[in-house]
């Protein structure tokens, strides 16, 4: 008890002062960290730790999904695509078309059923393939399978896409979850309602066109354009290239000083954009956003290289949302908001001093309490547990991690918490003595034959917070997070700078009787 290896009494030291060190941030102004950052090398700690949305204010979206677009878009490629395979199968029909979740084929000649239901099949394994009575009409249906895979890819994707939106804009853990089929909920700190509805809320598909000379009847339709409020244009349904073969796209100035957006492709668009526009030399070509033509250019040369630029009536502005959509890719389908919630910095303020105010009051009542209770090991308990708060918030800090109310609780319950070790050993210590051991002899028992309670008592509380964390959400995850790393400081101070400053009072005073 009395010996403690040199390597562990340094290590307890480094780690106590690393703790300090990275927590002190937290209770420095804003200029003391500004000349740390400017002053000191970049290495030193100047990270704070990360308000949630209950503390910091900000941004609460819930977006519903319009899934049904995904499912007719689907249709409508399974029509293309069978209508392609049945002329090169040389299977006759008379009408094809698609219906919901599905396509719809009208044979000229039953006999070719069989045939035809087999490319059916061949297109899916998802699909179930109805025959009429006649035996003429046959349809392919998504199953049920097949309808949830498509359900789950479409919020994946979005999500996707909703983070990468999110993080371009720069804000600092944003929390993303999928609600229930085909909800999305979003919640962002520190962010302004309106300009995150207005980057996140854009399906931003692009997709270029050439601009149809036969009208709507030949294949074609028929688009509003930007430039021009009021005025359609026909352009050709195939498309030339879509926003998935876009590398990058950056905010950028033409000759005459006008805003556009530079765009970069993959050499697939590449070669793909370098035919066409050999090919159509002095024919427009359509830039379509979101279903509406931004530009109608014409092509003055052809354009190879990977690397263009959209024009058109921007403001810089819309430029560089513009761009940021491209770059973070299109989303697989429309998002609406169907609730929204802001909390104001004022009410964000309100909480963190309503927390601060707690933890200070629990934190002294546990401080006196013990010093009242156990004396001068009492006194060796508080040093522990204030180390044990400077830890928390420098892991807190270094990680980045978002404290929210039920955090602070979480914090305050761990205060609460970090004394049971202490109070475990000291008590045994107080038995030990009664029974007649040497100081030397209680402490090393009391602390030996505690230790099998301590660590059963901290780690079913820590397997609590890892089921927390696991399944819970948004709030109960932060409870979780300050919960689990107040376990593990917790248990660090109490068994090792407990120990440590118990020790260090018995070699320098080598006292005859204990007083606890």
């Amino acid at each position: 008890m009395v010996n403690i290896a040199r390597w562990k009494i340094i290590l307890v030291l480094i780690v106590c002062t690393l703790g300090f060190v990275y927590s002190a941030p937290n209770v420095t102004g804003e200029g003391a960290r500004v000349w740390v950052q400017e002053n000191l090398p970049a290495w030193m700690p100047n990270k704070t730790v990360n308000l949630g949305l209950d503390l910091r204010g900000g941004a609460h979206l819930l977006y519903e999904v319009d899934v049904g677009v995904v499912f007719k878009e689907r249709a409508d490629s399974m029509v293309q695509d069978l209508r392609t395979q049945l002329r090169k199968d040389k299977i006759g029909y008379t009408r094809i078309g698609a219906i919901p979740n599905g396509v719809r084929v009208t044979l000229r000649d039953t006999n070719d059923g069989e045939a035809a239901r087999k490319t059916m099949r061949a297109s899916s394994p998802n699909l179930n393939v109805l025959t009429s009575e006649n035996g003429k009409t046959i349809e392919a249906v998504l199953n049920e399978v097949g309808i949830k895979a498509i359900q789950d890819q479409t919020m994946s994707q979005s999500i996707e896409i909703v983070r990468r939106r999110v993080d371009e804009v720069g804000t600092t853990e944003p929390s993303i979850q999928r609600q229930g089929q085909d909800r999305i909920l979003l919640q962002v700190p520190g962010a302004n309602a309106e300009d995150l509805k207005r980057v996140v809320g854009k399906t931003a598909k692009l997709s270029f066109h050439l601009v149809s000379s036969a009208g709507k009847t030949a294949g074609g339709r028929t688009l509003p354009m930007a430039e021009n409020p009021g005025q359609n244009i026909t352009i050709n349904r195939r498309s030339i290239l879509t926003g998935d073969m876009l590398t990058n796209a950056q905010p950028a100035f033409d000759q005459n000083g006008q805003p556009v957006v530079s765009f970069s492709l993959n050499s697939t668009g590449a070669r793909r954009f370098c035919d066409v526009t050999r090919n159509n030399v002095a024919k427009p070509f359509a830039i379509v956003l979101d279903n509406i033509v931004i530009s109608a250019p014409n092509i003055r040369e052809p354009i190879c290289g990977g690397r263009a630029q959209i024009s058109g009536a921007f403001t810089i502005q819309q430029v560089n949302e513009t761009a940021l959509l491209l770059r973070a890719g299109a989303l697989p389908a429309p998002m609406k908001v169907v609730e929204e919630r802001s909390v104001g910095p004022s009410l964000g303020a309100d909480s963190v001093a309503a927390g601060k105010k707690a933890s200070l009051i629990g934190l002294a009542f546990v401080l006196v309490f013990m010093f009242i209770a156990y004396g001068l090991f009492g006194f060796m308990a508080d040093v522990a547990l204030v180390v044990n708060v400077a830890l928390i918030f420098a892991i807190l800090s270094g990680l980045q991690a978002t404290l929210t109310l039920p955090g602070i609780a979480g914090i305050v319950l761990t205060v609460g918490m970090a004394v049971d070790a202490n109070v475990l050993i000291f008590e045994r210590i107080r038995e030990e003595l009664r029974s007649g051991r040497s100081p030397i002899s209680a402490i090393d028992a009391g602390y030996s034959r505690a230790m099998g309670t301590i660590i059963d008592s901290n780690l079913t509380t820590l397997i609590a917070a890892i089921i927390l964390f696991s399944f819970g959400t948004g709030p109960i995850k932060g409870f979780a997070v300050t919960l689990g790393i107040g376990i593990m400081t917790s248990f660090f101070t109490a068994i090792m700078v407990t120990r440590l400053l118990v020790v260090t009072w018995l070699r320098k005073t080598e006292p005859k009787t204990v007083p606890i």
